[in-house]
């Protein structure tokens, strides 16, 4: 291999070789795109790069009919038709099939939340989270109910709002025969059960289980 780059160990053939890998360690870029300002150091490069400008979509994959621009793009939808979740979290068992995802899930072993509420000071550790609280802001409600005009704002609400065109009670009280539709009611009839009364009087030593005693208690006063 008689050609020998001079800043590094590399060998070939060819001059031309030589001089292509020399733009290795310049800035070189000396393909030029006709339609707009993209250069680039390859000429493959600049061929992947004027597909941009195209509908061509040269890359079919054999299972389905999706296509794509980039042999790249091609090896990630793949990953669809299999099991394969080449991508390993270094810190717990979690594995996934895209870079990008891995990236999302790091943040969970972090305190980082680099998603940013542009209306107030709230930030997430996912996009999905903040595209939910931004819901907060408008008078969006997109999760509309089947069987009645209620909607809301999340979907978790819409699910609890279920429960009333349905005899379904899935909080069952472990000590007794209880059942209710809201975890919230659950909870204060667990109270039932000890001997906390965690509702006070701030004029009197009074206390009791439920919010409703102590706001029918305060008549008193």
């Amino acid at each position: 291999r008689p050609y020998q780059c001079e800043l590094c160990e590399y060998t070939c053939n060819q001059s031309s070789s030589l001089k292509t890998h020399m733009r290795v360690h310049t800035e070189e870029r000396p393909y030029q795109c006709t339609l707009c300002e993209y250069t680039c150091k390859h000429a493959g490069s600049l061929k992947t790069h004027m597909l941009v400008h195209t509908e061509e979509r040269p890359y079919q994959c054999e299972i389905c009919e999706y296509t794509c621009k980039q042999s790249s793009s091609l090896r990630k939808h793949m990953l669809v038709h299999t099991e394969e979740r080449p991508y390993q979290c270094e810190l717990c068992d979690y594995t996934c099939k895209q870079s990008g995802n891995l990236k999302a899930h790091m943040v969970v072993h972090t305190e980082e939340r680099p998603y940013q509420c542009e209306i107030c000071e709230y930030t997430f550790k996912a996009q999905s989270n903040l595209k939910t609280h931004m819901l907060v802001h408008t008078e969006d409600k997109p999760y509309q109910c089947e069987l009645c005009e209620y909607s809301s704002k999340h979907p978790g609400s819409l699910k609890k709002h279920m429960l009333v065109h349905t005899e379904e009670r899935p909080y069952k009280c472990e000590l007794c025969e209880y059942t209710s539709k809201h975890s919230c009611n659950l909870k204060t009839h667990m109270l039932v059960h000890t001997e906390e009364r965690p509702y006070q009087c701030e004029l009197c030593e009074y206390t009791c289980k439920q919010s409703g005693n102590l706001k029918i208690h305060m008549l008193v006063h």
